[in-house]
C-alpha cells in the first residue's frame, strides 16, 4: 500500500483548521450513540448517584469514546484518503495534521481515564481504558487490517460504555450489563456487514479484509443471519433482571423481530438482485439497525421512568 502519509502533512498546512475539524475527529455521530447507550447502562443500574456525578461520568465516557476516534483517525489517515466514505475525514483532507491527531488522542484519553477515576471509581476508569485501548490498538492498529474477523471482535469496544456506566454507578459487574454488551457485540456485524456489502470495493481498494472482499457476498450474507438469530434470545433476555421491565420486553421482542426479518431478505438475496437496486435492502438494515440499537436501549430508558413514575415493578427477574 502506498504510503501517503509525507503528503499528508505537506497538505496539512494549507487551510488553519477550524474548531468544527477537531470535533469530526471525536465521531460525534458514534460518540452520541456511545453516550446514548452508557446513559441507558447507568440509568438501568440498581443504584443511584448524585446527577452530577452522573453526568461527569457520562462526558467523561463520551470524551473516551472521542478520544478512540481521534487515535482511529490519525493511524487510518492512509486508506481514509482512499476511501469514497471517509475521504472527507480532517486528516485525509489536510485540515488537521496526523500529529495534532495523535496528541489530541492520547490526551483526551488521559484526561477522560483520570477523570472518570475520580468523579466514579477505579473499575468504571479501567474499563475505560481498555475499551480505549481496545479501539485503538486491537482493532485498529491490529485487527481491522489483519483478519475478516475484525468486525467480530473489534465489535467489543463499541460494547462496553453500557457496561462502564452501570460500574460507575454500582462499582461492580453483573449479569445485566454483561448482556447489555453481548446485545451490541453481537449487533454489530449484521449491522457492519450490512455497510460493507454495499461498500466492498472501498473496501478491496485498500486491502482490508472485510468479510465480503475475503469470503464473498454469499459468505457474508449468511454470516449477517447467523448473529442475527444469536442477537434475538439476548437481546430479550434484559427484560428479566433488574434492569429491564415490560417496556422493555415489549420493545426488545418487537424490534427484534423486525431486524431478523430484514436480515432473512438481505441473507436469501444474491449479487445481481443486489446490483440491479443499489443494494437498497442492504442499506435499509444498516439504516435501521442504528435505530435498533436506539430502541433497544431507549426501552431500559423507559422502564426506569416507569419505575420512578410508578415505584417498584413486580417483575419477574430470573437471572
Amino acid at each position: 500500500m502506498t504510503d501517503i502519509a509525507p503528503d499528508l502533512t505537506a497538505r496539512a498546512g494549507a487551510a488553519e483548521p477550524g474548531f468544527g475539524d477537531y470535533v469530526r475527529l471525536l465521531k460525534p455521530r458514534v460518540m452520541s450513540l456511545v453516550v446514548f447507550t452508557a446513559l441507558a447502562g447507568m440509568l438501568a443500574a440498581p443504584s443511584v448517584v448524585h446527577p452530577v456525578e452522573a453526568f461527569a461520568a457520562l462526558v467523561c465516557i463520551a470524551v473516551g469514546a472521542g478520544a478512540s476516534g481521534a487515535l482511529n483517525m490519525w493511524y487510518d489517515a492512509d486508506i481514509d484518503a482512499e476511501m469514497a466514505r471517509t475521504k472527507g475525514r480532517p486528516v485525509p483532507t489536510g485540515q488537521v495534521e496526523p500529529g495534532e491527531a495523535l496528541a489530541l488522542g492520547l490526551g483526551l484519553s488521559i484526561l477522560s481515564v483520570t477523570m472518570l477515576g475520580l468523579f466514579a471509581n477505579p473499575l468504571a476508569a479501567a474499563l475505560l481504558a481498555f475499551t480505549i485501548f481496545f479501539y485503538a490498538v486491537i482493532y485498529t492498529m491490529w485487527l481491522k487490517r489483519a483478519t475478516p474477523q475484525n468486525i467480530v471482535i473489534g465489535g467489543a469496544a463499541g460494547a462496553f460504555p453500557p457496561m462502564i456506566a452501570w460500574a460507575a454507578v454500582t462499582g461492580e459487574v453483573t449479569l445485566a450489563p454483561v448482556l447489555m454488551f453481548l446485545v451490541i457485540f453481537l449487533w454489530t456485524p449484521p449491522h457492519f456487514w450490512a455497510l460493507a456489502l454495499w461498500r466492498r470495493a472501498d473496501y478491496a481498494k485498500v486491502s482490508v479484509p472485510m468479510l465480503p472482499v475475503v469470503a464473498g457476498d454469499a459468505e457474508t450474507r449468511r454470516q449477517i443471519w447467523i448473529y442475527s438469530l444469536l442477537l434475538a434470545p439476548v437481546a430479550v433476555a434484559p427484560a428479566f433482571t433488574v434492569a429491564g421491565g415490560p417496556i422493555y420486553l415489549a420493545v426488545s421482542v418487537l424490534a427484534t423481530a423486525d431486524f431478523l426479518r430484514r436480515a432473512w431478505t438481505v441473507s436469501r438475496r444474491d449479487a445481481a438482485s443486489a446490483e440491479a437496486d443499489r443494494f437498497r435492502a442492504e442499506k435499509k438494515l444498516f439504516g435501521v439497525s442504528i435505530l435498533y440499537l436506539f430502541a433497544i436501549f431507549g426501552a431500559f430508558i423507559a422502564d426506569f421512568a416507569l419505575r420512578a413514575a410508578v415505584g417498584p415493578l413486580a417483575w419477574p427477574v430470573w437471572f
